[in-house]
């Protein structure tokens, strides 16, 4: 079970955005202040040693608040929350957005805005959370060896039968997923949301499959890189 909080003093789109989330997986709580958003997060700072705050996979932040500027609460919440959060606000400038970015949020939603488009970018963040639970993410390791296959990506040293070959950082980034997955059908909408993440709105859907074939012929690993159709890739162990 997911949990989300809007923070947003507007009760009807709060309410609205509060319906278009919920699911079965996913439990929506809404503050229309500051002070409650710090209450539920247990950042209060006169009851923090009485309470321990709910454990939010995301947070919705609206920038107008009535008892305070959610630029200002962003910094906060970076040093004290570890949930991503997404900014939603009417403040559509390009210096609001680049700053809300830099920051600390992962995406800015400038309204008015549809929620088709909001449940997306949620559903992205949420996405990526799962692959971080699963591993995805992980830090400094050694070289992977699979048969004939040396993979050091922290060298960016990719070999077969110990000759070099050359990667792109697309083809490095969708190849650490797959290896350090094995086994593990990745879903198309998750290898697009981690490999491409220049904030680009768009990617055209033959993007993947392009990199996919790409990767294939260069490690000559059409037994391994395997189509999983309708869903995926996977690499087969």
């Amino acid at each position: 079970m997911k949990h989300i909080l809007i923070i947003e003093d507007d009760i009807t789109l709060s309410e609205g955005l509060s319906r278009a989330l919920l699911t079965e997986d996913i439990e929506v709580i809404a503050c229309g202040t500051l002070r409650e958003a710090r209450l539920k997060l247990g950042l209060d700072k006169q009851k923090k040693e009485q309470m321990e705050g709910d454990d939010f996979s995301l947070i919705l932040l609206d920038v107008n608040l009535p008892d305070g500027n959610g630029f200002d609460f962003l910094n906060e919440l970076r040093e004290d929350c570890s949930a991503p959060v997404i900014m939603l606000t009417a403040n559509d400038m390009e210096s609001d957005i680049v700053y809300g970015l830099e920051n600390g949020a992962v995406d800015y939603i400038t309204k008015p805005f549809s929620l088709a488009v909001l449940r997306a970018r949620v559903g992205v963040q949420l996405r990526k959370l799962d692959m971080s639970d699963r591993g995805i993410d992980k830090g400094k390791q050694g070289p992977i060896y699979i048969d004939s296959f040396c993979f050091d990506f922290e060298r960016m040293e990719f070999k077969k039968d110990n000759c070099l070959i050359e990667l792109s950082k697309t083809e490095q980034k969708l190849l650490r997923m797959l290896v350090e997955n094995r086994g593990i059908t990745l879903k198309r909408s998750e290898l697009v949301d981690r490999i491409w993440t220049d904030g680009a709105e768009y990617v055209d859907e033959n993007a993947l499959s392009v990199t996919v074939k790409r990767l294939r012929d260069k490690l000559s690993a059409t037994g391994y890189i395997k189509t999983v159709y309708g869903i995926g890739y996977v690499w087969e162990k």
